[in-house]
């Protein structure tokens, strides 16, 4: 029974260290140790999708009227819930990507809720310290495919809109179906990185992935 159990844990640990890897796996994870790792389904010149296997987040909300200063606010919350603002006291390294989910039905000058969220360590993913922020709290996303648009520069309101406009332009060219109450705006570089900047807008595929080698 001890076997078992240890059995067990063994899997757990390596199926969070299979989700969660080593940057160096990546092409666009530059800055920090570990990052979230995917399967590619299959890509063309549009976008590509992706699988991604479930894992934990730390996040929080912000309401404002533009994703800039939400972002900008909420960053600096989880960041202090990763360097020790935690009941543990604990520091936890930084990861890639942030993701921000951007409601879609967003109406003009009306005020929208952003969930941002930091990618928890492998080391975490199973047990994480409670946060100290009653606004700091895990989500979970689930095992999932998605297609993404990768762009560079910074992201920000205005590029992250265009970027999902141009997405859902060749989704709805493909007749793609895909969820559309909401997308992520993907960022994987520090402010303090000037060159070769890497951003994505990921939209949840529903049903059979659509891929087609041109559009």
């Amino acid at each position: 029974m001890v076997y078992f159990v240890g059995l067990v844990g063994l899997l757990l640990i390596l199926t969070a260290e299979a989700r969660v890897g080593i940057s160096s796996e990546s092409s666009f994870c530059t800055e920090s140790r570990e990052c979230l790792l995917y399967d590619l389904v299959c890509k063309n010149d549009d976008y590509e999708v992706r699988h991604y296997d479930s894992v934990k987040w730390v996040s929080t909300d912000e309401e404002c009227y533009f994703m800039d200063k939400a972002t900008y606010t909420a960053f600096r919350r989880l960041f202090k819930y990763i360097t020790g603002s935690n009941k543990a006291g604990v520091n936890i390294d930084m990861t890639a990507p942030v993701t921000v989910k951007i409601e879609e039905k967003k109406k003009m000058w009306a005020s929208s809720v952003f969930t941002i969220s930091f990618l928890l360590p492998s080391d975490y993913q199973m047990i994480h310290p409670q946060p100290t922020d009653d606004k700091v709290y895990f989500t979970e996303t689930p095992d999932m495919k998605v297609y993404v648009r990768s762009y560079g520069g910074w992201m920000m309101s205005l590029t992250s809109s265009v970027n999902s406009m141009l997405l859902k332009r060749q989704l709805d060219k493909v007749q793609a179906t895909y969820n559309k109450d909401y997308h992520y705006a993907v960022g994987y570089d520090s402010p303090m990185k000037i060159l070769n900047r890497h951003n994505e807008v990921w939209y949840m595929v529903e049903g059979e992935p659509v891929c087609p080698t041109s559009s």
